[in-house]
């Protein structure tokens, strides 16, 4: 099979493509045939060593993918043939590869009448913006968040989600990408380059923060007293709230088939639908990561394989 590698941690340099052999799936695992993998910050971060995630090299990057069941162990509850997609443990090898060996109980068919590129585009960022706006902040209909990177894969999928929840969306963004927010469901688009966006709001009930660092101040001061925050980008731990009278949370993104499919369920709902994608060939993944690092990407970039 081809597979990008990462032999040793530094830039998209280290991404190498190379033939690796093919392992059968063991019992309860199945082998999928990967038809695109989508690219996360945190497979830019596993590839400079800067991810909480402790990995072997070499190491196979990506984190989530979309494919086709072209084997199964003893025990695995899947058909061959079957269109399936997942997101891949954080410490075992990822989905920058033609195929994939895995528990079946990681994976679950595919969203109904979506493409492969686009159940990759949605398949950690929905689950990233599912658990921690469902399961983490416990988002109420009536409430006031603010998703920050509302343009960014996760934060797109958050913005849909919260407003099908009930909720009153503010998110922020450049002003080229207001209309794409507004599209994707927002009440409220701030412009954090030339807005202070905790003097703007203070009056949210929850923040969901995407990007980290710079925002975090902004997002504890966007929370009315009581108001929670959950961060996905702040390390292993939520950051120290700067003020005693709001919560900060970190979301437990796991990983399972249930889980999946409950994404699943949200994308043919209608309320996760398929973001702005870029596509680009699996020897790209050098200049893939080179875009995805600088920031600024609108929807998602996907690998294919084939």
């Amino acid at each position: 099979m081809k597979a990008i590698q990462i032999a040793q941690h530094g830039g998209p340099e280290v991404l190498t493509l190379v033939d690796l052999p093919d392992l059968p799936p063991g019992p309860g695992e199945v082998a999928v045939q990967i038809r695109a993998a989508s690219v996360n910050a945190a497979d830019w971060k596993v590839r400079r060593g800067s991810s909480t995630a402790s990995v072997t090299l070499p190491h196979v990057p990506g984190r989530d993918f979309a494919g086709t069941v072209v084997a199964v162990g003893e025990g695995a509850d899947l058909a061959v043939g079957t269109d399936v997609f997942g997101v891949c443990p954080r410490e075992t090898e990822g989905g920058y590869a033609s195929r994939i060996v895995l528990p079946a109980d990681l994976v679950a068919p595919m969203p109904a009448g979506f493409s492969h590129v686009e159940s990759a585009a949605i398949a950690l960022a929905g689950l990233t913006a599912m658990i921690s706006l469902q399961d983490t902040l416990h988002l109420q209909a009536g409430e006031k968040i603010l998703v920050q990177g509302g343009a960014g894969g996760v934060g797109g999928m958050a913005v849909q989600l919260a407003r099908y929840m009930g909720a009153h969306v503010v998110t922020t963004g450049r002003a080229v990408n207001r209309d794409y927010l507004l599209g994707l469901g927002a009440h409220e688009v701030l412009d954090y380059t030339t807005q202070d966006i905790g003097a703007a709001l203070g009056d949210c009930d929850a923040a969901f923060d995407t990007v980290g660092a710079a925002t975090v101040p902004g997002s504890f001061a966007a929370l009315r007293p009581g108001g929670r925050a959950a961060f996905i980008a702040s390390g292993t731990a939520a950051p120290e709230p700067t003020r005693t009278d709001v919560t900060a949370l970190r979301p437990a993104v796991n990983r399972s088939r249930a889980l999946m499919a409950r994404v699943a369920a949200l994308a043919e709902l209608g309320v996760f639908k398929p973001p702005v994608i870029e596509t680009m060939p699996l020897a790209d993944a050098a200049r893939a990561h080179v875009a995805s690092e600088a920031g600024h990407v609108r929807g998602k970039l996907v690998l294919l394989p084939d």
